[in-house]
């Protein structure tokens, strides 16, 4: 278990959500694989501003978390691939629902974000 700056606040649903769905790249990493790249390779090919470290984390916390299956098969070299759980896949229709609000209001969104960094 990781030592947290910040307390853990799991008061309401937002927080629960945020806990365990929140991170950089967490969202598009449940999206692709749910589109069926499952292997560690090919999802840093996906995201590749992404250290593989960051990812390696990333994807750690979706499996503590149920979200996804991680599958280790026994040969040399060790060949890893992850799956969506049933409970993961119940959040493939936010993940898109999240997207698709993204490309309706792309012009303000990038104006704002632009103006602000």
């Amino acid at each position: 278990m990781k030592n947290r700056k910040i307390p853990l606040n799991i008061n309401c649903g937002l927080d629960l959500t945020g806990e365990v769905l929140f991170g950089k790249w967490k969202m598009r990493l449940l999206y692709f694989i749910n589109e069926g790249y499952q292997r560690p390779s090919e999802l840093q090919r996906k995201i590749p501003e992404a250290s593989k470290r960051v990812l390696t984390a990333q994807l750690k916390e979706l499996v503590e978390h149920e979200l996804v299956d991680k599958l280790i098969y026994p040969q040399v070299p060790p060949k890893v691939e992850y799956s969506l759980t049933d409970f993961g896949k119940t959040l493939i229709p936010i993940i898109k629902a999240f997207g698709e609000w993204g490309d309706e209001h792309e012009d303000r969104l990038r104006a704002v974000i632009l103006k602000t960094s």
